[in-house]
């Protein structure tokens, strides 16, 4: 049985297809190389110590015991409790935690976090991990029961799935995972923080899902996804244009892989710049400092850029041409494997 452990998280980056995962639709994520590392020490005593490297802070409790924090301490004491539900014999364990990815940027740092700590946990363990789906479902109930924030699977799944080169369809009514190359052709990929944070716990997020769920009583379905925009525009204001922007977006993601398949980088341009104006304009999460940072990547010479992630601020996402020379702190942003033990 294992003493020592290292366990990694991947951030990761939507190209297309956002606040669709809860609406029962389509996106295109990637897993990207920066992420969290968990280091993990098996212990004596029957609880968990958790320092947390890049705040400073730490964290003890019970195995037994584990509610009771706010902040990064929840997602540790609910990767502990989902675990014991899901009837894993935790041993007790020191836990370093470590990362490069940075919070409320839209690049998920939550469900890099989620998935560096449950790995590294199972295997101190020496039990057998759920099915990678199954282990999605159990880090999403992180976020949402313990942490207070309802996201859907897309951060999980693309931070359990990912593989260098390639992108993920997923169909969040199946949950069905196509991999999809992603070859750029001398172009590239790359993120903008707007400097604004945000946090889905207290940002808009949660409002839009309860929109959302209005929307789908109003209109008699499971899902947004199912309906049409003849009904979405039937809807009273603003649920309307909640609904309209998940109708388009789930096009958009099969247009995207269509352009992808065909080399048509131009096209994926103009299908970026049209998910950011449904994303700003039907959806209504951008924010002044996340228009400013669109206009430098326009400026600079972007093909097409948008906002990604929960939004009310975080990073653009940008696809620069050949020979372009993107903004200041502007960085590459490339397909990485998904969440792996490291030792």
């Amino acid at each position: 049985m294992a003493e020592r452990v290292r366990a990694f998280g991947p951030g990761r980056v939507n190209l297309i297809g956002e606040h669709t995962d809860y609406n029962g639709g389509l996106a295109l994520p990637f897993a990207i190389a920066s992420g969290v590392t968990v280091l993990a020490d098996a212990l004596e005593e029957p609880r968990i110590e958790a320092h947390a490297l890049d705040l400073g802070e730490e964290d003890s409790f019970e195995i037994s015991q584990p509610a009771g924090r706010k902040g990064w301490c929840a997602f540790v004491r609910g990767a502990v409790g989902e675990l014991a539900e899901a009837g894993v014999k935790l041993r007790g364990a020191r836990l370093e935690i470590s990362g490069d990815v940075p919070q409320g940027a839209g690049l998920s740092s939550s469900a890099a976090l989620e998935v560096a700590l449950v790995l590294a946990l199972i295997r101190l363990a020496d039990a057998e991990p759920p099915e990678r789906r199954e282990l999605a479902k159990l880090c999403s109930r992180i976020e949402n029961d313990w942490v207070g924030a309802n996201t859907g699977l897309l951060d999980q799944l693309a931070a359990l799935f990912g593989e260098s080169a390639r992108a993920l369809r997923i169909d969040f009514r199946s949950l069905d995972v196509r991999l999809v190359p992603l070859e750029l052709d001398g172009h590239a990929l790359v993120t903008l923080d707007s400097a604004e944070r945000h946090s889905h716990a207290t940002s808009g997020y949660n409002q839009r899902r309860e929109e959302c769920a209005r929307a789908c009583e109003l209109l008699g379905v499971a899902t947004l996804s199912e309906a049409t925009l003849e009904q979405a525009r039937s809807l009273p204001e603003p649920l309307d244009r909640r609904t309209v922007h998940v109708v388009s977006e789930n096009a958009r993601v099969d247009e995207t892989v269509a352009a992808l398949a065909r080399g048509d980088l131009a096209a994926v341009g103009e299908l970026l710049d049209a998910s950011h104006a449904s994303l700003r304009d039907l959806y209504e999460v951008s924010t002044p400092a996340v228009e400013a940072t669109v206009e430098r990547l326009q400026a600079a010479g972007a093909l097409g850029a948008r906002i990604v992630g929960g939004g009310f601020g975080g990073h653009v996402l940008a696809l620069m041409p050949p020979g372009a020379r993107a903004p200041e702190g502007a960085r590459e942003v490339r397909p990485g494997e998904g969440g792996r033990l490291l030792d």
